[in-house]
């Protein structure tokens, strides 16, 4: 009895750290995919390559892009401490330009999704039973 609880207990804790490391890869992919969108919206990077840049970046609100107003302007950032450990910076124009990037994304994922579900719906008769019914 022991020993099969063990092993259950072990692959409990497996299952949890795989969840977890999932977790973890899927925040930095969606990490990722924002900042090259920023930099190809022409966003800043700003590196926190000292300890006070990056203590200031772990107080602003993580992977968010946030409006400012510096000198009566727009400023957008998005502040990256955990994996990049830097502050995008742009202006309204830069903003615009990622909004649109995001929608244009958004409909090729959406054009994919469909490309994919029309090359498949030829196999799902299947659930229909044969042609002559």
């Amino acid at each position: 009895m022991t020993g099969r609880r063990g092993w259950r207990l072990i692959a409990a804790g497996l299952g949890l750290v795989l969840a977890i490391g999932g977790c973890a890869y899927t925040m930095r992919e969606e990490a990722q995919d924002t900042e090259n969108l920023l930099a190809a919206a022409n966003f800043t990077m700003k590196p926190a390559n000292t300890p006070e840049k990056l203590a200031h970046l772990k107080t602003m609100p993580p992977r968010t892009i946030v409006t400012r107003t510096k000198n009566d302007q727009l400023v957008f950032t998005y502040a990256d401490p955990d994996y990049c450990k830097c502050l995008w910076v742009g202006n309204a124009q830069q903003y615009n330009a990622y909004q649109r990037l995001v929608q244009q994304k958004q409909v090729a994922q959406m054009r994919l999704m469909a490309a994919e579900d029309a090359e498949m719906a030829p196999m799902n008769y299947g659930m229909w039973g044969p042609w002559w019914w």
